[in-house]
C-alpha cells in the first residue's frame, strides 16, 4: 500500500512503520483538543511500579516562539556555559554505533545538499532545531532529578506512545535531544525548577510533503542483526 506522508496511520503497525523524524512542517495549527488527546493517551504507557515519571510542557503560539527564539539566540551567539543535564552519547562513541551515527548525519546533510566542510550551511541548518523545525507545536519533557535509570526506560515508552498516537491523528513528530543542550534556558523560560532534568524536546505538526528534508530516512538494521529467536 502506498504511504502518503500527510495521511493518518490506520493501525499500530502502520503507525510504527511510518513514524520518522520529520524536520519540516506546514504552518497549520494542531487543534488544542488533538494535542490534549495525544498527551492524555500517553499516560497509559507502562512504568515500573506505576511511578509515572513523566512531566511534559506542551508549547504553542507565543510561548513556543519565545522558547525557540531564546535557545536559537544562545546557539548562534555561541554562549558559553550551556550543557545537557546528562550525557546522551558515550565519549568516544565506539563501533558499530559511530558508523551508524555518521551515516545518519551525512545522509541528512547530503539530502539537503550540504557537503563536508560547509560549516556555515550546516550551522544554519542546525539552528532550525531550536525553532522546533517550524512545527506549530513543541513539547518539552522533564524528569525528576531524584529518579534512576529504570524511570528513564519508562520515559522512552511514554515518548514512543506520543509519537505513535500522533501518527494515528495524521501528525508527525521529531524527538529533539538538541533542546536538552540548553536546559537552563528551558527551565528559565518555562518556570521549571532545577530539580527537573530536561530530557528532550519534540516537534509536532503536519508534515510538509514538498520539503526535500522529509525525503530522508536513515537505514534500519535487519531484525536478525539484533534479535535472537529461540524455540
Amino acid at each position: 500500500m502506498r504511504y502518503d506522508i500527510d495521511q493518518p496511520a490506520p493501525g499500530v503497525f502502520e503507525a510504527a512503520r511510518t513514524r520518522r523524524s520529520i524536520r519540516a512542517y506546514r504552518p497549520d495549527p494542531v487543534p488544542s483538543g488533538t494535542l490534549r488527546e495525544i498527551v492524555a493517551l500517553a499516560r497509559h504507557a507502562p512504568s515500573g511500579s506505576n511511578i509515572q515519571p513523566w512531566r511534559v510542557h506542551v508549547l504553542t503560539g507565543a510561548t513556543l516562539a519565545r522558547v525557540g527564539a531564546a535557545i536559537r539566540r544562545a546557539f548562534l551567539a555561541d554562549e558559553p556555559g550551556h550543557k545537557r543535564d546528562y550525557n546522551y552519547y558515550t565519549d568516544p562513541i565506539c563501533e558499530p554505533y559511530l558508523a551508524r551515527r555518521r551515516e545518519c548525519g551525512w545522509g541528512l546533510y547530503g539530502t539537503l545538499g550540504i557537503g563536508r566542510g560547509e560549516h556555515a550551511k550546516s550551522r544554519a541548518y542546525r539552528a532550525r532545531n531550536y525553532n522546533f523545525f517550524g512545527a506549530p507545536a513543541g513539547l518539552v519533557f522533564t524528569i525528576d532529578r531524584e529518579l534512576e535509570r529504570g524511570s528513564w526506560l519508562d520515559y522512552g515508552m511514554f515518548l514512543q506512545t506520543i509519537m505513535l498516537a500522533a501518527r494515528a491523528r495524521g501528525l508527525h513528530t521529531c524527538a529533539e535531544a538538541a533542546i536538552a543542550s540548553y536546559p537552563d534556558i528551558v527551565r528559565r523560560e518555562l518556570g521549571i525548577t532545577p530539580g527537573w532534568i530536561v530530557i528532550c524536546g519534540m516537534a509536532m505538526g503536519y508534515a510538509d510533503p514538498e520539503d526535500v528534508v522529509n525525503t530522508f530516512q536513515p537505514p534500519r538494521i535487519a531484525v536478525d542483526d539484533y534479535a535472537v529467536f529461540l524455540d
